[in-house]
């Protein structure tokens, strides 16, 4: 993935994927780098390590004749991360012809839930805007 385009918003965040499958995504990603003003791990910033698994799972289910955009994203945010890396966990929800959905559960060092987000991915024909 990264190879695809390697300023990509994954690259400069550091996420790096771990196990990727359809119906199963693991990934890290360092809170250094992707913080808030306190020092705290960005809400934002596990939006996008969620909706990077997502829309990794999307394509690999997909397959390499179709594109997928993402549709909704939303978060929940239980707790704050300090340091370290957190690991996000994305399971599938529902793979159909059109769609794709993932629960993505992201987790500190610790195994506590830092966030809980849910991905929706549209299928399409070949690439966006084409």
């Amino acid at each position: 993935m990264q190879a695809m385009n390697p300023d990509s918003l994954m690259t400069r965040m550091g996420i790096e994927v771990l196990e990727a499958s359809p119906e199963r995504l693991v990934a890290t990603m360092p809170v250094a780098g992707n913080t808030q003003p306190y020092g705290l791990l960005h809400g934002g910033a596990s939006v996008v390590l969620a909706e990077t698994l997502g829309s990794i799972g999307a394509a690999l289910h997909a397959g390499p004749d179709k594109a997928v955009v993402g549709l909704d994203i939303n978060a929940t945010h239980h707790r704050a991360a300090r340091s370290g890396q957190v690991t996000g966990t994305a399971t599938a929800l529902s793979l159909g012809r059109t769609l794709a959905s993932y629960e993505v559960v992201v987790t500190d060092e610790d195994g506590r839930r830092v966030c809980t987000s849910r991905i929706t991915c549209l299928v399409r024909d070949g690439a966006p805007g084409a």
